[in-house]
């Protein structure tokens, strides 16, 4: 497309442009229809006049800063929260419309938090002028609990979530891939109580500071993700249910969750155990799956067709598997879903959110 071709649309910043989830964006940019004119890419000073591809173009990355947002029309915000706190109202102030990938606006009741398949209304409902995307978790089950929340009304939800080492950023991946290493070789580790931990604390270190997990993550799971919280629940875990509420509306759900981290590089997990309000049958609810547009169902064990993270990472969609209907519990629907949480738990979900603006912008 030719510069003047681009010239009427609307101009985006794209700020963390250089970390893992921006790396995501910048592939997104380049692949999805191609709605933006100008795209700036914004990044820490010291990233300031670096060259990164988008849309099969360099572009130099300019330093975050108040002017950088002038001319700007949307601004895509992957960032750590309190760089988020100061810079999103700054570009708002500046009439940039934000749209913001970090936990800090997700629970304010003046910032849409939105899933475009879900709730898009919300997005032109921004006060602030910011909107939030949701949490890579909440966001694996968000596109299935909306489609048969439509039909069936969700009164409850029990979640136990199978995390990936990505979801603590490239610090996670890094640590991961260390610490694989030092166990891959040895055959006789995870036999005895503590030698996994002892292998890795003697090559690595397992102190505060040495992981971002508070245990072991290679030949182990780790019953923890996020910081600690009240009642002895963690950050992650309210975020699923307060996050689910406001994303569905439905703000006295009945939420439980327990987050885990697996093994994993890239693509979250999650068991899921909904209840109803209507009766609901597996088959009603695979057809309902089937015909929602952004969800792949892959559910037939029988044949050996059985969902894992491992087979759907790098993928845009939410997989669906492992339908079944509570023996004991009645209006029920038991599912396992797997969603990459860096493309529709991250990058994705934010350029979808960014694409409803655009389009609301350009009439």
């Amino acid at each position: 497309m030719s510069t003047a071709d681009r010239s009427t649309r609307p101009t985006l910043a794209l700020v963390g442009a250089t970390g893992a989830v921006g790396t995501v964006m910048r592939q997104i940019l380049s692949t999805r229809e191609d709605v933006w004119g100008e795209i700036r890419l914004v990044a820490s000073a010291r990233s300031a006049g670096k060259l990164l591809e988008v849309r099969g173009e360099l572009v130099a990355v300019q330093a975050l800063a108040p002017e950088v947002f002038d001319g700007v029309d949307v601004a895509m915000f992957d960032v750590p929260d309190e760089v988020s706190a100061q810079w999103a109202p700054i570009a708002a102030a500046r009439g940039v419309v934000v749209v913001d990938n970090s936990g800090t606006f997700r629970m304010d009741p003046d910032v849409p938090l939105v899933v475009p398949e879900v709730n898009p209304a919300a997005a032109s409902r921004r006060p602030k002028g910011i909107i939030a995307n949701p949490n890579c978790t909440t966001l694996t089950m968000m596109d299935a609990l909306g489609a048969l929340h439509r039909r069936w009304t969700l009164t409850e939800l029990v979640v136990a979530s199978y995390q990936a080492a990505s979801g603590a950023g490239q610090a996670g991946i890094d640590r991961l891939y260390d610490e694989l290493a030092v166990v891959g070789g040895d055959r006789t580790l995870g036999q005895q109580a503590g030698d996994v931990r002892a292998a890795i604390a003697d090559k690595l270190g397992m102190q505060p500071g040495d992981s971002p997990f508070p245990a072991p993550l290679a030949l182990n799971v780790v019953p923890w993700a996020g910081s600690p919280r009240e009642g002895g629940w963690s950050s992650e875990e309210l975020k699923v249910r307060n996050e689910s509420r406001k994303i569905l509306e439905i703000p006295d759900l009945k939420v439980s969750a327990t987050c885990v981290r697996v093994p994993v590089v890239t693509t979250h997990s999650l068991a899921v155990h909904a209840v109803f309000a209507e009766d609901i049958t597996v088959a009603e609810a695979r057809q309902a799956l089937v015909e929602a547009p952004s969800l792949v169902v892959i559910d037939d064990p029988e044949s050996g067709e059985i969902l894992t993270p491992a087979d759907v990472v790098g993928s845009d969609p939410t997989f669906v598997g492992r339908l079944r209907q509570a023996l004991d519990f009645p209006n029920t629907l038991d599912l396992f879903l797997c969603g990459d949480n860096l493309r529709k738990g991250a990058a994705l979900n934010t350029a979808q959110i960014a694409e409803l603006v655009a389009r609301e912008l350009t009439g």
